[in-house]
């Protein structure tokens, strides 16, 4: 059987490497992404499990996709993931998991996600870039959606739709039924603003990173 990846040692290997192809200092990256100098140097020695929302602020700041940050992306035309690999990027205080198995490479990145949602959990996220957009299919049973002001319960077999760039929850509705699960794609264009401000650090420019959050 395969076995789940070293994923905080994977992500301090590309937060620290994406910084130093930047030249920036740990204090200016700080500034730039939101996130705490002390979070950083914690993250970037692997001794902790920083939030989605965490590494979501890092990754814009980076201008690289969420996948190229936990090192899901891979060169070949074809990528599988194993059953059993995939970095688990959310866990849940009764169980539940986020699993990120799949990405793409830039500009424009996608996602596909695995979750679990067991009884009485919920997980919300912020608003993400402009234009992001989220699909949801419903597994094994109910999910409540928020987002926005907007909530759907959503059953086996359902889908939603939905702007990504709006405040947003998934949360198990009835704590008689067993765990919930569903597949979520995310979809975020890259703007051209951040798109404009890492050409340089692309591929052939400089730097080792990918230039797909």
């Amino acid at each position: 059987m395969a076995e789940a990846p070293d994923v905080a040692g994977a992500i301090a290997a590309r937060v620290r490497g994406g910084r130093l192809d930047r030249r920036w200092t740990l204090d200016e990256m700080a500034q730039r992404c939101g996130v705490s100098r002390r979070m950083l140097v914690n993250i970037e020695r692997g001794s902790t499990n920083p939030s989605i929302g965490t590494l979501l602020r890092i990754a814009e700041a980076l201008g690289v996709g969420l996948p190229w940050l936990v090192d899901v992306v891979r060169p070949p035309s074809l990528s599988v993931t194993r059953g059993g690999t995939a970095p688990a990027l959310w866990e849940g205080l009764s169980g539940g998991r986020g699993l990120l198995v799949a990405g793409s490479e830039g500009p424009d990145v996608i996602e596909l996600w695995d979750w679990t949602l067991a009884p009485g959990e919920r997980h919300e996220s912020t608003a993400h870039t402009e234009g992001t957009h989220e699909l949801i299919l419903v597994l094994e049973g109910r999910v409540e959606l928020t987002v926005g002001t907007s909530a759907e319960v959503l059953a086996t077999g359902d889908s939603a739709s939905f702007a990504g760039d709006l405040p947003h929850a998934y949360a198990h509705v009835d704590p008689a039924e067993g765990s919930a699960r569903f597949v979520l794609s995310v979809l975020q264009p890259t703007h051209r603003s951040v798109r404009a401000t890492t050409t340089s650090r692309e591929p052939g420019h400089g730097s080792s990173a990918s230039s797909p959050s």
